[in-house]
């Protein structure tokens, strides 16, 4: 199929498929007349580019892991880097946790100035609070 046509049915520009082609991620036929040509193999590959990207896999990943034969079975290394970007995942969501559950203390602490203190003393005053080791720990449980 001409690369028109898998744009279309791919969902990506014609651009995004010469950039994946350039990568080495999908390859293609050249006629005579130098237009490329796509197996339906290509519109498969275009699928797991964009789902593993969506998944949070850099083309890196992605080159690595890519069958060389789309019809055939895999050797287990793409089961293998799913589980790791699944613990990397949940690695990222207790960094995330904790970084909301910090920024919403220091919201209520900013929020709760005592009366007649300054704003630069009410921010010496939170800073303060943020330093205490015991309060960081706090956060984490």
């Amino acid at each position: 199929m001409q690369i028109g046509v898998l744009a279309k049915r791919s969902g990506l520009t014609a651009s995004r498929i010469r950039f994946y082609e350039a990568q080495g991620l999908i390859s293609v036929d050249r006629r005579a007349n130098g237009y490329r040509i796509y197996s339906p193999a290509a519109l498969v590959a275009l699928n797991i580019i964009t789902s593993a990207q969506e998944a949070g896999f850099t083309l890196e990943e992605i080159r690595r892991l890519m069958p060389g034969d789309l019809s055939g079975g895999y050797d287990g290394a793409l089961l293998d880097a799913l589980r790791k970007k699944v613990d990397d995942i949940s690695a990222m969501e207790k960094r995330l946790r904790r970084t909301r559950l910090q920024i919403e203390a220091l919201i209520a602490d900013v929020e709760n100035r005592p009366e007649g203190l300054t704003c630069e003393a009410n921010i010496d005053r939170v800073l303060k609070q943020f330093k205490d080791p015991q309060r960081t720990q706090a956060l984490d449980r």
